[in-house]
């Protein structure tokens, strides 16, 4: 008989991603999804949907890090070290502030680019679907749409490029200000600026799934 915290401890959640639940297809970047593609894709929740973003204010930040169980350990030490007047065994302290200094500085820093991307991001984008050059919402956008990209545009989801070639900054995302050329095939990450060229690029990655979704996510829960 199997030990059933064993069989507990395997359980895993499985969160299904947006790419398994339809068949993947690559449409010609001249003639993009079909109106019936588009309508299965937004069905099975392989659409855009953004992440909220609403993130903890720098006090909440800043009081959620301060008033830790281990600094208010910490803290009762210190005090109790006063009171003796052992101030020697005080070497701890520096190193407590700094540690909590630095937690609050990493965290207000990623929360001050999660809300520029937001801030920057666009809200129209220009789709093929069906032969035709269409202008429609961000949240609009489904897997495997074929978006067109050119100067000044911000990448709505994660993509690949399938015809012509930009140069992208991606500095929000990376901290690397140089800028990168993307060609087809190249991966295009959702949250980054085209600084010139014009290309057409597949998504790869929409919604939930995408890399800033992702990062909004993992910066919300720190």
């Amino acid at each position: 008989m199997k030990n059933k915290w064993t069989n507990r401890s395997k359980k895993k959640k499985i969160t299904q991603k947006s790419s398994d639940k339809v068949i993947r297809l690559f449409p010609s970047y001249k003639e993009g999804l079909t109106a019936e593609q588009v309508k299965e894709r937004i069905e099975k929740g392989a659409a855009n949907d953004s992440v909220d973003p609403t993130f903890k204010t720098n006090q909440q930040i800043i009081l959620e890090n301060i008033f830790t169980y281990f600094n208010l350990i910490f803290l009762i030490l210190a005090i109790l070290l006063c009171l003796v007047e052992s101030y020697k065994n005080l070497t701890f302290l520096p190193v407590i502030i700094a540690n909590t200094g630095i937690a609050i500085f990493q965290e207000i820093r990623s929360k001050k680019i999660l809300d520029e991307l937001n801030v920057l991001n666009t809200a129209k984008v220009n789709v093929i679907r069906d032969g035709i050059e269409q202008t429609i919402d961000i949240e609009d956008l489904v897997i495997d749409d074929i978006v067109i990209l050119e100067t000044g545009h911000q990448i709505p989801a994660d993509a690949e490029v399938v015809e012509g070639k930009l140069q992208v900054n991606e500095a929000l995302l990376t901290g690397e200000a140089d800028e990168i050329t993307k060609e087809i095939g190249d991966p295009l990450m959702s949250g980054s600026f085209v600084v010139s060229g014009k290309a057409y690029a597949r998504l790869d990655k929409v919604g939930a799934d995408s890399y800033i979704s992702q990062l909004t996510v993992k910066a919300k829960t720190m």
